[in-house]
């Protein structure tokens, strides 16, 4: 299956895909994809995280060790599995998870000569969501796909948003916040022009966000300046304890619930779900 048309863009099926994405490190992506997907499953979401990042970042915070990750992504954007074959439950209820590992640094040139290497990943999810809707895959429907890209334009971030209805953008409230901004927005209209015509920025999501602070509270207004509706009402604070939950193998919702952090990714979970039924509805 190749060609320009996105062929997840369909409301019949149900399944929502984004990727969680920013060029620039260190804003919060894997920890949005991570918690967010938890918060989908509290409020009854099925959601699957697909890890793309080759530090496995998602999939250490979601408690998959090293031992756990023989079938990864890079297998199924490789073709050597399915994307069925490859999915792992957590330790949250109706969260699974494709994991990561290192291989993936060696996916570009294992895939060099490929023609159709952009549509790895759509066919692999296509193809997924043809089993469940058949009854193959022996569960009930997932409901949401949350990618955690790698902090650069490569070929498994290309994969990931040509798989993609949207993009999630996550910008954390610190000095050079719109750094990327600008080539992020660029790379997704090339993807729109030439691969996913249907791809568009979901929303913006701000992190790190210490309400103490001036600059804080001038970089959330500069986002929203810039982003307009686009941006989210709900802001992710900083704190200690979201930070702290990865080296548990945890997300903040099982390792701290009653913490800001828990509760701000339940709002964002509730207002996603909100701006999605009126993207469907359109």
């Amino acid at each position: 299956m190749t060609g320009t048309t996105n062929s997840l863009i369909d409301k019949a099926s149900g399944l929502r895909v984004l990727s969680v994405a920013n060029q620039k490190g260190g804003v919060g992506k894997t920890t949005t994809a991570i918690n967010l997907g938890t918060a989908l499953a509290a409020v009854g979401e099925r959601v699957l995280i697909l890890d793309l990042d080759p530090q496995g970042n998602a999939s250490t915070g979601l408690g998959i060790t090293n031992d756990q990750r023989s079938l990864s992504s890079y297998e199924v954007l490789a073709g050597e599995v399915s994307l069925s074959e490859a999915i792992q439950e957590t330790l949250v209820p109706d969260l699974h998870i494709v994991p990561a590992n290192a291989d993936l640094v060696g996916l570009e040139t294992a895939m060099m000569s490929e023609a159709n290497k952009p549509y790895r990943l759509r066919d692999a999810v296509s193809t997924w969501v043809a089993e469940q809707h058949s009854g193959a895959s022996g569960a009930g429907l997932f409901t949401y796909v949350l990618i955690d890209c790698p902090p650069s334009l490569n070929l498994l971030t290309l994969n990931a948003m040509v798989a993609s209805h949207a993009v999630l953008v996550p910008v954390q409230c610190e000095f050079f916040a719109l750094e990327g901004i600008s080539q992020l927005n660029e790379s997704i209209e090339q993807i729109r022009a030439s691969l996913n015509p249907e791809l568009e920025i979901q929303g913006v999501v701000l992190t790190m966000h210490d309400a103490r602070t001036g600059l804080s509270k001038e970089v959330a207004l500069n986002v929203r300046e810039f982003f307009g509706p686009k941006v989210y009402e709900t802001v992710i604070p900083r704190n200690v304890r979201v930070a702290e939950a990865p080296s548990h193998g945890k997300p903040i919702l099982l390792y701290d619930h009653d913490c800001p952090g828990s509760k701000a990714y339940v709002e964002l979970a509730r207002e996603i779900i909100d701006r999605e039924k009126m993207y469907q509805a359109a």
